[in-house]
């Protein structure tokens, strides 16, 4: 397998809190991705998932620990750590009054892109992402899935061999849904290094080569998919999850049809 182009170590982050005590959102979270891989960072809200991304953007400082994206530290050598990244998330929000390939370009000319490669690398992630239907549009105008393609494409604009993809179908329709995540696949398939966070297991377990699970700001089980299981005794994500974090008696105590977990749609 290659080397790690992402590695992180022991991060942590505490937040002082209005009662004077420390919250700590993440409590030394560690692992690997190497190009070609697609890592499931997964977890239910609160349990610091999106506090690590941000800190291995360098959106947030850490408190402890350290991050290596293709080499750099993203709090040292920031433009360097940036060209190595794409990343998106849920809350991105758009130029309403631009049209997506108007969008596109101009994050194209911020990073650099000859006039050229810019006009070319927009026509394949149009034609790649099935944009064109709504590429000329305003932004204002577009669906929520339409502006996710267009947010992925933004974020892929240069190219970069990592990408971290935060809740990236949070709200789409089961066509967009499908679209987005075969595109994921399918980067990650040109080897890119990719860090995938989501609530919905099934999509994790279809395309994540490994997985961390994250719970009170702790790595509680890590590994491919035969490891976890291996790890809980479960066979389903959902059910690994609940067990690797000491919740599923807790969970289900007085739920008639407990053992069958019939839904693996998402952890919350």
């Amino acid at each position: 397998m290659p080397e790690p182009i992402v590695e992180v170590h022991d991060l942590r982050k505490i937040f002082p809190t209005t009662t004077g005590e420390e919250k700590r959102a993440v409590d030394g979270v560690s692992f690997e991705v190497a190009p070609g891989r697609i890592y499931g960072l997964l977890g239910p809200n609160g349990a610091g998932k999106t506090t690590t991304l941000r800190m291995i953007a360098g959106l947030l400082t850490p408190t402890g620990g350290r991050v290596r994206l293709n080499g750099h530290d993203p709090q040292v050598d920031r433009e360097s750590a940036k060209r190595s990244l794409g990343y998106l998330t849920a809350s991105t929000g758009l130029y309403e009054r631009l049209s997506p390939r108007e969008v596109l370009n101009y994050f194209g000319e911020l990073i650099g892109l000859e006039a050229a490669h810019r006009k070319k690398r927009i026509e394949d992630l149009i034609h790649w992402l099935d944009m064109s239907a709504f590429a000329d549009l305003r932004c204002g105008g577009l669906s929520t899935g339409q502006k996710q393609r267009t947010n992925i494409a933004r974020a892929l604009m240069g190219d970069p061999p990592i990408l971290i993809m935060d809740e990236p179908t949070l709200g789409l329709d089961v066509l967009t849904n499908r679209v987005v995540l075969d595109f994921i696949r399918a980067e990650g398939a040109r080897g890119k290094a990719i860090i995938l966070s989501t609530h919905y297991l099934d999509d994790a377990e279809a395309i994540c080569n490994e997985f961390g699970l994250i719970h009170d700001g702790r790595i509680v089980g890590r590994g491919d998919l035969a490891a976890l299981r291996a790890q809980s005794g479960r066979t389903r994500l959902s059910e690994i999850f609940l067990a690797l974090c000491g919740e599923d008696q807790h969970v289900l105590s007085g739920v008639p049809g407990a053992t069958d977990h019939s839904s693996t749609r998402e952890v919350e």
